[in-house]
């Protein structure tokens, strides 16, 4: 007997399959996984926390481990993390409510970046075109340590904002998470300490978390303000030059004359 001849695979199949795992088709993913986030939070609104507290139920490591969870899961659906680290330090004190708060920080830091890594950055990388984006995108990506560290120990960039520049770049998931848990300790614990000692309002731990937050918030400011500043110099420089090179008179050539 003959053996029976494969089928061609259908050519409409193979182009579905590909617009299906497409880039813009995984970016179209993220964006309604994002949205569905948002709306979810929306609805459910977790700061009721702060006012209705933690379910009686659950109580010891259990809650804190369930917290943190939570915690990052809220974070990747960009739910502010001043409001989870006050919450964390109301409901568990400062040294759980620490624990908790940085537990999540790293969790919902590492949710974003996988989710953009796999779903976005091969549809947003051909967008870097401008040379400030360039210049954001080498620096993530020779120096990822260290720039991210020093973007979470400054608070003035969106920590949703930082998750997705690394994870379009080419930063490995590694340094990414490592300098997110350790940049992220002192402003955390600023804000969970002021979260335990709420019901105090005059207690010095109270004051120094809000003086620190108050500082390093300035310090953000200032610097976010300079920066401005010296990329409008540079822009306003470029352009004074690019002016200066247009009106500048034609020397003519020395070419031989006509007799």
């Amino acid at each position: 007997m003959l053996d029976p001849v494969p089928r061609p695979t259908s050519g409409l199949s193979v182009r579905c399959t590909r617009a299906l795992f497409s880039p813009w088709s995984r970016l179209s993913l993220l964006v309604a996984m994002l949205l569905a986030a948002a709306v979810t939070v929306v609805v459910y609104e977790p700061q009721r926390l702060l006012s209705a507290g933690w379910p009686p139920q659950l109580s010891g490591a259990a809650a804190v481990m369930l917290f943190g969870v939570a915690y990052g899961a809220c974070t990747a659906a960009f739910v502010p993390r001043p409001l989870l680290n006050l919450a964390a330090g109301a409901l568990f004190g400062s040294q759980a409510g620490l624990v908790s708060a940085l537990a999540g920080t790293v969790l919902g830091a590492g949710i974003s970046f996988a989710l953009v890594r796999l779903l976005g950055q091969d549809a947003l990388r051909p967008l870097l075109r401008g040379r400030w984006l360039k210049a954001a995108d080498t620096q993530l990506s020779r120096h990822g340590f260290r720039s991210m560290l020093a973007l979470r120990l400054f608070p003035g960039v969106p920590f949703a904002a930082a998750n997705y520049c690394a994870a379009v770049s080419r930063m490995s998931p590694v340094p990414f998470l490592l300098a997110t848990g350790i940049g992220s300790i002192p402003n955390t614990a600023a804000y969970v300490v002021a979260g335990s000692r709420a019901g105090s309002p005059t207690s010095p731990a109270f004051l120094i978390a809000m003086g620190f937050i108050v500082v390093t918030g300035i310090a953000a400011a200032v610097i976010a303000w300079c920066k401005r500043h010296r990329l409008r110099g540079h822009r306003a420089g470029g352009a004074g030059e690019l002016g200066h090179a247009e009106t500048r008179p034609r020397v003519p050539s020395d070419g031989p004359q006509g007799g």
